[in-house]
């Protein structure tokens, strides 16, 4: 990963306005193959940085700059308003990293605070949804140790939002 570590911590009030750029640079790849949805998706994303229900916002900083950040949520209640999903354990929220620093590490850093942090609320799985669009994420999820929980997935419009999980007792991660 180079010379500097990455430091996860808590997102601070000052560090709304860089995530909130963050977000929407690391997810402007997938505009092109959404752009019926792309403006009220960019929209949510913007509004997330502000919403009420996240247990933890996180960012990642390397050198002193907002590179990565992730959202955590008690359920699928308060991440989603899906009660019915009955998922009652951490759901990791719109992960980013920035564009010009994938590739380091940054996401599993993430995801390996994520973890702990779901392992210290006393949960034994942390939870995650995306899509097929977002393949390269699959992919990461996948090697880092999550497997599809397939009684937790549902629908937006046509598009299937699949469902990992983490066992968190298994995993390497922690």
């Amino acid at each position: 990963m180079g010379e500097s570590a990455v430091l996860v911590r808590d997102m601070a009030e000052a560090d709304r306005e860089e995530v909130r750029s963050l977000l929407v640079r690391a997810y402007e790849e997938y505009s092109a193959r959404m752009p019926d949805r792309w403006e009220a998706y960019k929209e949510s994303i913007e509004a997330s940085v502000d919403a009420e229900g996240p247990k933890a916002r996180l960012v990642a900083e390397l050198d002193g700059r907002i590179v990565g950040s992730a959202q955590l949520f008690l359920g699928s209640e308060s991440a989603y308003g899906r009660p019915e999903l009955d998922i009652r354990t951490p759901i990791l929220r719109l992960l980013a990293v920035s564009p010009s620093h994938r590739g380091r590490g940054i996401a599993t850093e993430i995801i390996r605070e994520s973890a702990r942090r779901a392992l210290s609320w006393g949960a034994d799985t942390l939870h995650l949804h995306t899509s097929d669009l977002m393949a390269s994420a699959v992919r990461l999820y996948e090697r880092l140790g999550f497997e599809r929980a397939y009684d937790k997935e549902f629908y937006n419009g046509e598009t299937l939002v699949k469902s990992y999980r983490l066992r968190l007792a298994e995993s390497a991660l922690v």
